[in-house]
């Protein structure tokens, strides 16, 4: 609405303060990249498990040792929705076998509903989030991974010695 506004933070500790801060930052970064580009994807882990499943296709087709690289990203996909249940206090494994149960079956909108602690329907639950944050996980993850495998050499040193010994 082009209005300003004040949040006032408090907490028992600076370190909770520090945390409630950096939250609602990332908050906030959030709902500008959605104002931005209101493109939205449904949440709970969904758009991981449909890349996955994807990618893990693209794996069993795939000969040689590069399936094991492919079969790699998969599992670092499936580790979003695992993250989720397990910051939820939720059984991860049982969640992600229902996940990868429902995801199997054509057109499926299934996702980590925290709240009940189950599997449910992100689109009739109103579960989304956005298009521009998750791109730009994936991308930097992406990246990050090309680096580390585009090293050639690791150089190690011997251990420094320690005075007195």
């Amino acid at each position: 609405m082009g209005q300003a506004c004040t949040i006032v933070l408090r907490g028992a500790s600076p370190h909770v303060l520090d945390e409630a801060e950096r939250s609602l930052h990332d908050a906030l970064c959030v709902l500008s990249q959605t104002v931005n580009d209101s493109r939205v994807l449904l949440g709970g882990g969904w758009p991981e498990m449909v890349m996955a499943k994807v990618v893990d296709e693209l794996a069993k087709r795939t000969p040689g040792k590069r399936s094991h690289a492919i079969e790699a990203f998969t599992r670092a996909l499936l580790a979003i929705p695992t993250t989720i249940a397990d910051n939820a206090g939720l059984d991860s494994a049982e969640l992600i076998a229902q996940l990868r149960a429902e995801h199997h079956k054509d057109e499926s909108n299934a996702g980590i509903d925290v709240i009940s602690g189950s599997v449910g329907d992100m689109s009739e639950l109103g579960i989304c989030e956005s298009f521009k944050v998750k791109q730009a996980v994936l991308l930097s993850a992406t990246e990050a991974a090309e680096m580390i495998l585009r090293v050639d050499e690791i150089i190690t040193c011997a251990p420094r010695r320690r005075e007195g010994v």
